[in-house]
């Protein structure tokens, strides 16, 4: 997982696909509600556009990014998300488009200039940018896909959702360690068609606890923007088939997720 020139390039187009969802809205398209219990469209934005920030002064300016941090450790990282989003909501709509190309575009090419071998400080360990860069692939995907479902838009999935897949992968006891669980020492195989009809395969070909679907549905679990029910996304073996209810590829508290049916066939 050192490919930091194609993810960045993923990452990018990804984001402009989010762009374009909201380039043309009208202001009122902005305070549209999205599946996301309180957030609306500027929510959204509002969001990636600190995620972009953040990711932009670890890469940049990784001492400020350290500072930062401390400086938030008596608050917690999900009540700082909750206050930065303050400074972004109550923006007229085309001063917070601005603001998330602008800071989208910086926190890219940050990421962008770090050598692949070097580390990044993060909000629990350092990590290298092909990593990070997946897991802004992970929030695009996720906050995107809440924009899109608000204004009754089917995303068109490619290849490049391969990052967040592999990222999933990797994170795969997220989901157990956000509801204090123990994660299994047992490995999983992955199995997984993606929108090219590719199968992407993870894990050793020989476990018993097994995944596999639709690389597209897998992406919507793990990012708890569909529920299990509705997803081609499909386990064998007890452990297996247990993960599928805790999936997530981001660390702290789950969120509500999704409900079965939420969204039609």
């Amino acid at each position: 997982m050192t490919d930091t020139r194609g993810v960045i390039a993923d990452l990018t187009a990804e984001a402009e696909e989010v762009d374009a969802l909201v380039a043309g809205l009208a202001d009122h398209g902005w305070d549209m509600p999205t599946p996301a219990p309180g957030w609306r469209v500027r929510h959204q934005i509002g969001h990636l556009a600190f995620i972009f920030r953040i990711a932009g002064l670890s890469a940049a300016q990784p001492e400020a990014f350290v500072a930062m941090t401390k400086s938030l450790a008596n608050v917690g990282f999900e009540k700082a998300v909750e206050g930065a989003l303050q400074e972004y909501i109550h923006d007229p709509a085309e001063v917070l488009l601005t603001r998330w190309r602008a800071e989208r575009d910086a926190g890219i090419k940050a990421l962008a200039a770090v050598p692949g071998d070097q580390l990044v400080p993060w909000l629990v360990n350092p990590l290298p940018p092909y990593v990070l860069a997946c897991a802004g692939m992970m929030e695009v995907f996720g906050h995107g896909q809440d924009i899109a479902d608000a204004l009754g838009v089917r995303p068109e999935r490619t290849d490049r959702i391969r990052h967040l897949v592999g990222f999933a992968v990797r994170v795969r006891d997220f989901g157990y360690e956000a509801r204090n669980l123990t994660p299994p020492a047992e490995e999983f195989r992955f199995e997984l068609t993606a929108p090219s009809g590719a199968l992407w395969t993870f894990g050793p070909a020989d476990a018993e606890q097994r995944i596999s679907g639709s690389a597209e549905d897998f992406c919507l679990l793990v990012t708890r923007r569909r529920h299990r029910y509705d997803l081609d996304v499909r386990a064998k073996g007890t452990l297996a088939d247990q993960w599928l209810d805790i999936a997530q590829a981001y660390r702290g508290p789950a969120g509500q997720g999704r409900r079965p049916g939420q969204f039609g066939a």
